[in-house]
Parts: structure tokens; C-alpha cells; sequence
């Protein structure tokens, strides 16, 4: 930001999973699933606190013993987890601050360390595909979040200041590599994100139902 100058929010960047579709508590209650047909307890607040990361810091696994075949039991799992994406819907509050975004000419772009073939595949299946004039994915840039440059790499194809664009993220490591590419970062938490660390956050809501354009505007725009 630059102290003294008037800027406008000409642009919002959006996360995909857990912000715009829900794909993450379908993740963990595959995995849930899948712990309790064997009969194996599940820690699902471990696997929460990793949701977000671009990889697990953990074996997810390791409770079924070293001599388990982690194939199977992650095939099992990605099929569980298929059944379960197909069927999610659009989270409240998205759909109309893209139609506040489009008539006010605010550009909207999207930032996700998911790979291009999924991210264009749900915004196909809810039919917002077309409303994202740029998609940063993971492969775009050198690092994926908590990394800043998914969001330099927006940021760049619009040609603006990061105190010009809000970035929306559900996930400590997204909201982290949103404010340290220098946007305004706001946080909307699901069930599977609350316990991340959003310390560092401009903003945190419970819903996107909550974010009106008018009041991100009134609240960063020409702030010093």
C-alpha cells in the first residue's frame, strides 16, 4: 500500500476448494469412512489441521500398521470421496458477489493449489467456469500455497497492486500466502478450516452470504 494514495479494489481473487465448493469435509469423511470399515479409530482433527496444505505432513495411514497396502486403502478412499464431490453445491454467498464483481467491471480471478482438471471440472458442473477470467493452479507457479506466488501470478495477469484485490480463502496456508502477496485477505472458515490460525487475516466471516462488494469496498479501499 502506498500511504497518502487513493486505490480502488478492482479486483477479487477467490480459493476454490472449501470456499466455492465444499471438497474438503468430503475428503476427511472418506477417509473417516474407510478408518471404520476396518475398525480403526480416526483422528479427524489431524487431518483438518492439514486441509489447505498442498501436501500431508503426516502418514494418514499409519494406524493400520506398516504392513498395510496404502494403494488400496487410498483407492477405496478416492472412490468415497468421488461419490461424494459429484454431489456438492455451490456455498452460500458465491454466486452473488460474482454478480456484484461483474457489475460493478470488478475482475475476479482464482487461485487454488489444485490442479487445473479439477478445478475447471466442478466450475464446469455448477456452471461458473465462465465467470473466472484468469485460474492460477497448481503447476502455474514455482510453489504452491502458503507460498505467495499462485497470488503473484494473478496479480500479474491483471497488472495490479495486491492493495487493489481482496483474496477470499477458507485455509491458514491460503490466507498466508494471500497477505504475503500484499492483498487484502479475507477468511471464511467451513467445518474443516475453523481451527486454522487467521491471525494475520484484514477480515474473518462465516460465510461469503456475509460479503457484499459495497462493504469490502468501504472497508480497504483509500485505507492509509
Amino acid at each position: 500500500m502506498i500511504p497518502g494514495k487513493a486505490f480502488m479494489i478492482r479486483a477479487l481473487v477467490f480459493d476454490f476448494d472449501g470456499l466455492i465448493v465444499d471438497t474438503e469435509t468430503p475428503i476427511i469423511d472418506a477417509y473417516a469412512e474407510v478408518f471404520a470399515a476396518y475398525g480403526h479409530p480416526f483422528d479427524r482433527d489431524l487431518l483438518a489441521r492439514n486441509t489447505g496444505h498442498s501436501d500431508y505432513a503426516f502418514d494418514p495411514w499409519q494406524a493400520f500398521g506398516p504392513t498395510a497396502d496404502r494403494e488400496a486403502l487410498e483407492s477405496e478412499r478416492r472412490q468415497r470421496n468421488r461419490e461424494r464431490d459429484r454431489v456438492q453445491p455451490v456455498l452460500p454467498g458465491v454466486v452473488s458477489l460474482l454478480d456484484q464483481a461483474a457489475a460493478a467491471g470488478v475482475r475476479v480471478g482464482l487461485a487454488s493449489n489444485s490442479t487445473h482438471e479439477h478445478v475447471e471440472r466442478h466450475l464446469r458442473r455448477i456452471g461458473l467456469l465462465e465467470r473466472f477470467e484468469f485460474l492460477a493452479c497448481r503447476g502455474d507457479a514455482p510453489s504452491p500455497k502458503p507460498e505467495p506466488d499462485l497470488y503473484r501470478l494473478v496479480l500479474a495477469h491483471f497488472g495490479l497492486r495486491g492493495f487493489e484485490a481482496v483474496a477470499l480463502e477458507d485455509s491458514g496456508p491460503g490466507t498466508l500466502a494471500a497477505k504475503r502477496a500484499g492483498l487484502w485477505v479475507v477468511a471464511i472458515p467451513n467445518g474443516s478450516t475453523v481451527l486454522h490460525d487467521f491471525a494475520h487475516v484484514d477480515l474473518r466471516v462465516n460465510s461469503m452470504a456475509d460479503c457484499s462488494l459495497t462493504a469490502l469496498r468501504k472497508r480497504f479501499e483509500n485505507q492509509k
